[in-house]
């Protein structure tokens, strides 16, 4: 039976290969939490940003032909409400391990994520990413996931509300990709630094 029929052996899969890749390296001899939490995190926000840009640069564009060759009741009734529940539970799963990471790295007294938000010595870069991350989760809960369940009929709503709301959600979603892109820069330059 192969593995890569299911998302599950697929996902399983992955973490037997990270496991191999471990022991073939050669293992630290302990636990790493900032590694553990930071893989996490990333593997999450992958699957989070990895949506939003699937939204903006291949649903939504691509929504007028549908609606003009008669596909797009497939796309919200099936595709766009699971689309949504992956988005807004990564988005959550980002941010809280996320919090968790900044814990992890943090070595001085105190909390990581504090030192961070208040752009402490050492965490202003990644507190900026901190922030811009949630705002967008903020976004993902307050506006776009409200305004995306009238539009895609899941609440009721008049036709003019389901057009407003489109409006509220796309705009909302237009920001988190543009937020991604300086959110992105934080978290690899906390590691790395900045590019200039």
């Amino acid at each position: 039976m192969n593995p890569l029929n299911s998302i599950t052996g697929t996902i399983v899969t992955g973490v037997v290969l990270s496991i191999i890749a471990i022991f073939v390296l050669g293992p630290a001899g302990g636990v790493n939490p900032a590694e553990f939490w930071v893989w996490m995190h990333v593997l999450v926000g992958i699957t989070w940003i990895g949506l939003l840009y699937y939204f903006n640069f291949i649903q939504v564009p691509a929504m007028p032909a549908a609606k003009a060759d008669g596909t797009a009741p497939g796309i919200t009734k099936h595709i766009a409400p699971s689309a949504l529940l992956w988005f807004r539970w990564a988005a959550v799963a980002t941010w809280l391990t996320g919090a968790m990471a900044l814990e992890a790295i943090h070595t001085a007294p105190g909390s990581g994520v504090v030192a961070a938000f208040t752009f402490s010595a050492g965490f202003s870069v990644i507190g900026l990413g901190a922030w811009l991350g949630t705002i967008m989760l903020l976004n993902v809960w307050g506006l776009i996931w409200p305004n995306q369940k009238k539009v895609l009929g899941m609440v009721e709503a008049s036709d003019e509300e389901k057009a407003k709301a489109a409006k509220i959600a796309l705009m909302a979603s237009r920001t988190n990709t543009a937020l991604s892109i300086p959110m992105l820069l934080a978290m690899t330059a906390f590691g790395h630094g900045l590019p200039f």
